[in-house]
């Protein structure tokens, strides 16, 4: 597809595909996303509330987040300097793509994991090599001990498998490449796996980015951060004002705030989701559904007696909505976001149904 009005550069790009978004009023068990299925913290909900819209709309917001920054700081025992804010984890992934990975060295990351990575280095023309995942999906550090690699990033726990690789296995993947960025993207891991941000202080290359999108039932506020020794924030900080030097309203970042600081909200709500999780993984699993293991807010599984296409059409005409792959090794694979208990006995009936 083409346009002459458009740039050669933009013709050439292959954009993110995001899930559905459905805006029918019809209802729907909406699992494809992995969005919480709670509202977010009752603080961060009183904090919306409370906004002074009227006055606060009309200035710009602090470009620097201090406030904000200074919260996130606190929670992983860091110095404000050690944390970039932006809008949504997607903008600060851009914003590391472009400031550590544009070398002619390839960037590795794994075979199967976030899609939005072959985006990124499409659009900034960076080369990637892609180390392919076990037979179990899951990721062999061995297979990153490349030469001459121009930085590498995974998601951790992985999308969209769910797999989540220890802090041992990173830092060795950080002594790897010490003179090349490694980015740890951790959207998932509060529902199973133990943060790499106790790692900064130690590792001048690591940088970790984080979300208030799942966990902290944020994702229509979109605000993401990154957290890493002062030098590479530095260099965040760089991309960033030569591209948009407010990129966190005055709104988003009075909410995040209370919700970064509401911990005991924020464990009770994954507490709630992994409960949920495990239960689902082992109605399935007498199904005899395959369970990848998981430590996410979502299950990877491959359906018995039935494609993973099938299913989710089947599950689709029944007004359930998962999330379907067409691609090479995952094909036969939903990845099915843990709603309530009520949406997933609903999804579980449904698998009965069919099968």
């Amino acid at each position: 597809m083409s346009n002459p009005y458009w740039s050669p550069a933009i013709a050439r790009l292959h954009p993110y595909v995001p899930g559905e978004q459905p805006k029918s009023t019809e209802r729907l068990i909406k699992l494809n996303t992995n969005e919480s299925p709670y509202p977010p913290s009752p603080k961060a909900q009183a904090a919306l509330s409370a906004a002074d819209l009227g006055d606060s709309l009309r200035l710009y917001p602090d470009p620097e987040s201090t406030t904000l920054r200074e919260t996130i700081a606190a929670q992983f025992k860091l110095k404000p300097e050690q944390v970039f804010v932006g809008n949504g984890s997607d903008e600060v992934l851009a914003h590391a793509f472009y400031s550590f990975f544009q070398r002619p060295e390839p960037l590795l990351f794994p075979d199967i994991s976030y899609s939005f990575y072959p985006v990124y280095c499409d659009f900034y023309g960076i080369e990637p090599k892609c180390p392919p995942l076990r037979d179990d999906f899951s990721i062999a550090v061995e297979d990153y001990a490349i030469e001459g690699a121009g930085g590498v990033i995974l998601p951790n726990p992985n999308a969209p498998t769910g797999r989540f690789l220890p802090l041992a296995e990173i830092e060795k993947l950080l002594e790897l490449h010490p003179e090349r960025v490694v980015v740890i993207d951790e959207a998932y891991v509060d529902f199973g796996g133990e943060s790499a941000a106790s790692l900064v202080d130690r590792y001048p290359n690591l940088l970790v980015i984080q979300t208030l999108s799942k966990s902290h039932a944020l994702a229509g506020l979109r605000l993401g951060y990154a957290m890493g020794q002062a030098h590479l924030i530095e260099g965040l900080n760089r991309a960033k004002n030569s591209f948009n030097s407010y990129p966190i309203d005055g709104i988003c970042q009075r909410v995040a705030t209370v919700a970064i600081a509401d911990r005991e909200w924020l464990a009770d709500n994954c507490t709630k989701v992994i409960n949920t999780r495990e239960r689902t993984c082992q109605a399935l699993s007498e199904l005899g559904f395959e369970i990848v293991p998981s430590s996410a807010n979502f299950i990877f599984t491959k359906p018995p007696k039935i494609t993973a296409e099938a299913l989710y059409q089947a599950l689709r005409e029944r007004n359930i909505i998962v999330r379907y792959f067409n691609k090479p090794r995952i094909s036969e694979y939903l990845r099915i976001s843990i709603g309530t208990d009520d949406e997933m006995d609903a999804l579980i009936a449904a698998c009965r149904e069919i099968l």
